[in-house]
């Protein structure tokens, strides 16, 4: 899993003399005990009903909303998302427990003609008990949200195990969910490996988001058990722009998608691929876009790329720019916090680790591609495949190479970020394991799908 601890410390990444979490790491009991409470609690929250589980879930909406500001705060401070980015994530977050409270009235199954001779077939969709989530740092209130209230919907108890520079957000969470919810259906379980490790070897249902490296070890160790799980493992993503493009619009979606938040999200452009002649206009536009995004404190609501999670992301995202021939950024600010400047490099060779792992920071590789087939190409030779935006004004281009691309989410002249939180998310290749989640996908992962025949004691 994550690094085992000792203790879980969380800093506030721009000012990284500020501990918002000092406290020792639980450990492995710890997690068992989580797992067994939820594990009794579970029956009482599932034969509530769907009106009262609905209720919950609404209320917890209600609560989010009503303490925004505090929470979109408390982001800017544990994980440095700039303000304006705090804000929408709360907002999101609210949104996604309001659109799962309806979730329990839903349809569990359906009823069938049965083969030959009298009775019903009945196939009913059951929750599997206690859904162990582990969640990253970079959305530390829309992930544990978009995980827990569908498994809660439908009828699991869930354990939370954040990372652990996310500790203060989740256990503020915790306080808002467990207001609503019965003692016991939801826990926060703070800690690193040992805690992950023992929780995926106790739930029945796992979902993980995060590195490769853990996502991979995860399902193997849920796998392994026989137990359901999903891991989203981020992505190398890439934006293909057109000559037919609008290229200044391109360009500013491509600079958000390469540097808000730092550029510390999955669905982050990390290459962009300019087609034919729209190498040249794009390559000066993008770089104009970049050296004009505003980078700084992110408690300022007009910063877009505020610091890095930890000095060690920081120098990882340096050592991945180095040497490299930079059209904008490649240069780490004075001062305190761990800041990087957004970063375009150019004449990468195929083999580089920016062209091969997720660095995960505000840097980008322009590459030049010949034509759309030769554009596809490249965008395809990652063992990554999450998310591509194409830029063009030609749809039948567009429509052309959609299926071509080997990502599990196509956004046409959009940004490559932005999640629709009723729709399935997830990739392909290195990139997810299992089933997606979000929207009803979401419903159907925390179930398992039983089918009853119902036939008369006497024949009639």
């Amino acid at each position: 899993m994550t690094t085992a601890v000792s203790s879980l410390i969380s800093r506030n990444p721009a000012d990284p003399t500020d501990v918002l979490v000092s406290i020792p790491a639980p450990g492995a009991f710890a997690a068992v005990d989580a797992v067994e409470r939820a594990r009794v609690a579970q029956p009482g929250w599932l034969n509530g009903g769907a009106a009262a589980r609905s209720a919950s879930l609404g209320a917890v909406a209600a609560a989010v909303e009503a303490a925004a500001d505090e929470l979109a705060a408390l982001a800017v401070r544990e994980v440095g998302k700039p303000l304006t980015e705090a804000r929408a994530e709360v907002a999101r977050s609210a949104a996604i427990w309001r659109y799962y409270a309806q979730a329990p009235y839903e349809p569990t199954g359906q009823v069938h003609e049965p083969a030959t001779g009298q009775g019903l077939l009945l196939s009913r969709r059951r929750p599997y008990g206690v859904a162990g989530l582990i969640t990253p740092w970079n959305f530390p209130f829309a992930i544990p949200s978009w995980k827990a209230a569908p498994a809660l919907a439908a009828g699991n108890a869930v354990v939370l195990k954040p990372a652990p520079e996310a500790t203060a957000c989740a256990r503020r969470l915790a306080e808002i969910v467990q207001q609503a919810l019965p003692a016991g259906v939801f826990t926060v379980l703070p800690g690193g490996a040992t805690e992950g490790n023992a929780l995926v070897s106790d739930a029945d249902v796992v979902s993980f988001t995060g590195s490769s490296a853990v996502g991979q070890a995860v399902a193997r160790a849920a796998t392994a058990r026989g137990v359901p799980v999903q891991a989203e493992m981020g992505g190398l993503n890439a934006a293909i722009v057109l000559p037919d493009a609008d290229i200044g619009q391109a360009a500013t979606h491509i600079a958000a998608s390469i540097a808000g938040f730092a550029g510390q999200k999955c669905t982050a452009t990390s290459r962009v691929i300019a087609v034919g002649a729209a190498h040249a206009p794009l390559r000066e536009a993008l770089t104009d876009a970049l050296r004009s995004l505003p980078v700084g404190d992110p408690a300022d609501p007009a910063t877009v790329c505020g610091p890095l999670i930890s000095e060690h992301a920081r120098g990882q995202v340096a050592d991945a720019w180095h040497g490299l021939r930079a059209l904008a950024g490649g240069t780490v600010p004075d001062g305190p916090g761990w800041y990087a400047s957004p970063t375009l490099v150019e004449q990468v060779s195929p083999g580089h680790r920016l062209l091969r792992e997720e660095v995960f920071g505000p840097v980008a590789a322009l590459l030049p591609a010949d034509d759309l087939a030769h554009a596809v190409r490249i965008t395809n030779s990652v063992p990554y495949g999450l998310v591509t935006s194409v830029h063009t004004t030609d749809l039948d281009a567009a429509l052309g190479g959609l299926d071509r691309i080997d990502t599990g989410m196509i956004r046409i002249n959009a940004p490559s970020t932005g999640v629709d939180f009723h729709l399935p998310f997830g990739g392909a290749k290195a990139s997810s394991h299992g089933p997606r989640e979000q929207g009803r996908a979401a419903l159907e992962f925390y179930t398992s799908s039983r089918t009853y025949t119902l036939s008369p004691a006497k024949a009639m």
